[in-house]
């Protein structure tokens, strides 16, 4: 082979490669949505790739009846984020437990938080998501006890300017189709929990324990309705089980989860979509700055 042939030999075959590399990154497909397991240089792609949009999926550590870990809802709600943001492509923020669950101090391996901390904590994470990128910034709730927290988290960012718009998707059960259930009761570690853990970590379920104890409404209270006392949760399910987890079904559960995935996705999509959220955001810190010169 004479000097010249060598290389360019050597020519092409430098150029196929960066051609390789420029490729790979313009088309990062084997990106991890997982935030901690991507390296910085990928986390840079990653963010672009899911157009500014991050998922932060809220779970809790409290008992779930006798037989369901302590953290089913969070293992529950990042199978479903995860899954969602595979199919719909974003960044997933790792596990996140600082909820409300005064409820369930009684319990053991409950992590039960002060209100200020949760607030200031959450405003923290969402304001360094931001800082990372993350513009949109998805609350996935997969805690029926946050349901009073986070809708009041997203109404407070109105108080101060952001330049990032948090949405929430607080919806984890369809109201309709599937498996007809065998139960009535079916809040807290019951049949749908239960049947959905089933598909998201099977291996930690214990069903032979899902008839240990009662998961009835106890009715220990006697309120007009329209009257709420935060004892209500316990004073009605004092075992932190509402429902019976022993009737649950993989069936149920695959439907459910499946429902779950693809409205997660759904919302991620439209957030993407979305161009107005953040400029009526700026309008309305805009205006309220001066509101006397708001036309009445």
């Amino acid at each position: 082979m004479t000097f010249r042939v060598h290389c360019s030999a050597v020519f092409l075959l430098l150029c196929a490669f960066l051609g390789m590399a420029r490729q790979a990154q313009a088309n990062p497909g084997k990106l991890s949505v997982h935030w901690e397991e991507l390296t910085g240089p990928d986390f840079v792609l990653a963010i672009q790739r899911a157009q500014g949009t991050c998922v932060l999926p809220f779970g809790i550590l409290e008992k779930h009846g006798p037989h369901m870990p302590i953290g089913t809802d969070l293992l529950d709600v990042r199978y479903a984020a995860l899954h969602a943001a595979e199919e719909q492509y974003t960044v997933v923020f790792p596990e996140y437990y600082f909820g409300q669950i005064s409820e369930a101090r009684h319990e053991p391996g409950t992590m039960a938080y002060s209100r200020e901390l949760q607030l200031t904590l959450l405003q923290a994470t969402t304001d360094e998501m931001a800082r990372n990128g993350c513009k949109k910034i998805l609350i996935v709730n997969g805690h029926g006890g946050n349901a009073s927290l986070l809708p009041y988290f997203a109404q407070s960012q109105l108080d101060n300017p952001h330049d990032y718009v948090v949405y929430l998707f607080d919806e984890r059960t369809p109201a309709t189709g599937g498996p007809k259930k065998k139960s009535s009761v079916d809040a807290h570690a019951g049949e749908s929990e239960t049947s959905k853990m089933m598909v998201a970590r099977p291996d930690l379920l214990h069903m032979d324990r899902a008839t240990s104890e009662s998961g009835a409404d106890q009715h220990r209270l006697n309120l007009p309705e329209g009257v709420y006392t935060g004892i209500w949760w316990y004073a009605r399910f004092p075992d932190h089980y509402a429902g019976d987890g022993s009737v649950a079904t993989q069936e149920l559960g695959e439907f459910q989860m499946h429902w779950w995935i693809d409205s997660i996705g759904k919302a991620i999509a439209a957030i993407k979509a979305d161009d107005e959220s953040l400029k009526l955001q700026n309008e309305f810190y805009e205006k309220s700055k001066h509101p006397l010169d708001t036309p009445q």
